[in-house]
């Protein structure tokens, strides 16, 4: 259910932060005459406590701290993958990606692979209900010229292909619609430059837009705004390298640098005069990296963790959604395509099987959190998940789990002995739920963090094979 945020609670509880939220805004009755624009903003590797709505100490993000405050903050969202490229495939299909062998892919790396451009997408669902479309940042669905977000429903395109670039040398991959850019400047900077031209040029009298806003921020290279920034960017100029450099303060000026330009697209949906009828969604490709804080979580990228898939996810939409509201409610990262296709009162192609849930019923106050279960594979060490109420099944390699992550989100105390009915409902919930879907591949890319990468992590190996897909 929807929980009015306190100035009490704010203040007492960590995973709140210091957001001071506002009263419901009371205008759920509004009758609008057009569609709402959409603007859905995906940082890339963003933990959940990497915002100072979620309680981090030291970061402070303000804007998209506003998301929520004008909205709703979701305190259980999930990513649908501990990697980008899976997480993507859903957002963009509304299905689990497991239904596609792009899905396979943890992440996309050097296969010739991506995303059919027969698929329906989010953004094709909205382009025939009379929305412009438009991707600005990063992209991460198979390279051109056979894949790309052109021939998947964007009319625009502003950023780049791959998997990560420089903040400042952006090399090759970075293109407007199919041509090559040559732009200097912070990358962030870039993006948010972008989008606010798309609103001061956007006309309220004709078509709505859907912006899907990918940053690269706060994913590597360790690239902060600045001068000892630019020297980093000049050290490695033909190399990006993931493992070496950054500290806990570059990692806060990348956040800070991404919420500042939140702002400035805040600001410029305000200056137009249509911040009211505009939706806001601000959310994580997958749990945080090695300067990111997932707490109360352990777990990382790449892991079943709570800390690898728990991200942080705030919706507004003034003229509908009461603000100062978090929520309960499990949700995942195909849920955004049946949401905002009922926010834009655009029915889901009748051919086109979405694994997810509208959950615009509950933003707007109409009904109550719903029970679900939601699972996960991940081929890197075996990984299998599945939540059920409180309760959530994981296997690692063959070590099995039940742990109750809302009484216990550190996953320490295993109860699978304790409580076997509830252990062997989920497994096998998981089991049936796995036999439709793609079976893994003994091709497809995947990748686990281990001693060489991460000194907590000494005495791990990467795994990378599955016994028949068990």
């Amino acid at each position: 259910m929807l929980k009015k945020i306190s100035r009490r609670a704010v203040l007492q509880g960590a995973a709140i932060g210091t957001v001071l939220a506002t009263g419901a805004s009371g205008k759920a009755a509004v009758k609008l005459n057009k569609k709402p624009n959409i603007i859905f903003i995906l940082a890339d590797d963003l933990g959940y406590a990497d915002l100072s709505s979620y309680g981090h100490p030291t970061i402070r993000t303000p804007a998209i701290d506003k998301i929520g405050n004008d909205g709703v903050r979701l305190l259980q969202a999930y990513s649908n993958s501990p990697v980008c490229s899976a997480t993507r495939t859903a957002i963009m299909t509304g299905q689990y990606q497991y239904r596609l062998a792009l899905g396979l892919e943890e992440p996309l790396a050097g296969r010739d692979i991506g995303l059919p451009p027969s698929q329906t997408t989010l953004p094709s669902l909205l382009k025939q209900a009379g929305y412009e479309t438009t991707l600005i940042g990063k992209w991460h669905l198979g390279a051109y010229p056979k894949y790309g977000p052109l021939k998947s429903g964007y009319d625009h395109f502003y950023g780049f292909r791959g998997s990560a670039l420089s903040y400042y040398n952006h090399g090759k991959d970075f293109w407007e619609d199919d041509a090559p850019v040559e732009k200097a400047g912070y990358f962030t900077d870039l993006l948010g430059d972008k989008t606010v031209e798309l609103i001061q040029k956007s006309d309220s009298c004709e078509r709505p837009f859907f912006a899907s806003v990918h940053f690269n921020a706060p994913h590597w290279p360790w690239e902060a705004p600045g001068e000892q920034g630019k020297k980093e960017a000049a050290r490695k100029k033909n190399s990006l390298a993931a493992f070496d450099a950054g500290t806990q303060d570059v990692y806060r000026q990348i956040v800070e640098r991404m919420d500042f330009q939140v702002g400035r697209i805040l600001q410029a949906l305000t200056d137009k005069k249509i911040r009211e009828n505009t939706i806001v969604v601000f959310t994580s490709d997958n749990g945080g990296e090695r300067f990111s804080n997932t707490w109360p979580f352990s777990g990382k990228k790449s892991e079943l963790l709570e800390g690898g898939i728990r991200i942080p996810s705030l919706i507004c939409w003034p003229a509908k959604i009461p603000s100062g509201q978090t929520s309960e409610q499990v949700t995942l990262s195909m849920d955004w395509l049946p949401t905002l296709l009922e926010a834009a009162e655009t029915n889901v192609d009748q051919n086109h099987q979405s694994d997810g849930l509208s959950i615009l019923p509950m933003l707007k106050g109409d009904e109550g959190v719903k029970s679900r279960t939601v699972f996960w594979r991940y081929k890197g060490n075996a990984q299998r998940a599945a939540r059920m109420g409180d309760y959530k099944y994981l296997k690692i390699l063959t070590n099995e789990f039940l742990f109750n992550v809302v009484d216990d989100p550190l996953e320490r105390a295993n109860l699978k002995n304790l409580l076997p009915d509830v252990y062997d409902e989920v497994r096998l919930k998981w089991k049936n739920w796995n036999k439709n879907m793609l079976p893994e591949s003994a091709d497809s890319q995947t990748y686990g963090f281990t001693g060489a990468n991460f000194a907590d992590h000494i005495g791990a190996q990467a795994v990378t094979t599955t016994p028949n897909n068990k």
